[in-house]
């Protein structure tokens, strides 16, 4: 595991995401069509999200007119591009040196105004932004009498030390 505190947030975002995506999951067929709906459009912000970022941190323009998608894709789409562009945030904050988690990015947001954030802001927002909407969708879960399973960052060290240790 890599010492870097962004590549350590990254890694803690991908685990919580395939975390919850595998609660929901197994859980899917079980919500009534309303909530089934919420939690995919939670998702579907999550991801699109990121992908904007992503497409910022690239230096690309994006499809996306919105921060979701203009259909809201099915689970298993999202959840396999959520792993997707989580692999490839792992893989982007590990090649970074410090020197470039300061460099600045600058962008449009969806609304048309300009922006500019260092390299490490935007990874932080897509941490803590994916935190705040886990959360939402273990709202959801709760209410229906589910557990959304571990999301901390010590939920993580404790389950990597325990591996570890298994190993």
């Amino acid at each position: 595991m890599s010492q870097s505190p962004y590549s350590q947030l990254i890694a803690v975002k991908r685990w919580a995401d395939r975390g919850l995506c595998e609660v929901v999951g197994r859980n899917l067929d079980g919500f009534s069509d309303l909530d089934a709906t919420i939690l995919l459009r939670i998702f579907d912000h999550i991801h699109v999200v990121d992908r904007i970022f992503q497409h910022h941190l690239l230096g690309q323009a994006h499809p996306y007119q919105a921060a979701r998608s203009e259909t809201l894709p099915g689970f298993e789409a999202l959840a396999a591009g959520m792993r997707e562009v989580g692999d490839w945030y792992g893989a982007y904050v590990e090649s970074l040196s410090p020197d470039d988690l300061d460099r600045h990015v600058d962008f449009t947001f969806t609304s048309g105004k300009p922006a500019r954030m260092r390299r490490g802001e935007i990874l932080l927002h897509v941490c803590t932004h994916g935190t705040y909407h886990r959360g939402n969708v273990g709202a959801v879960l709760q209410l229906r009498g589910l557990s959304p399973g571990r999301d901390s960052i010590t939920d993580y060290l404790e389950e990597a030390q325990g591996s570890a240790a298994a190993a």
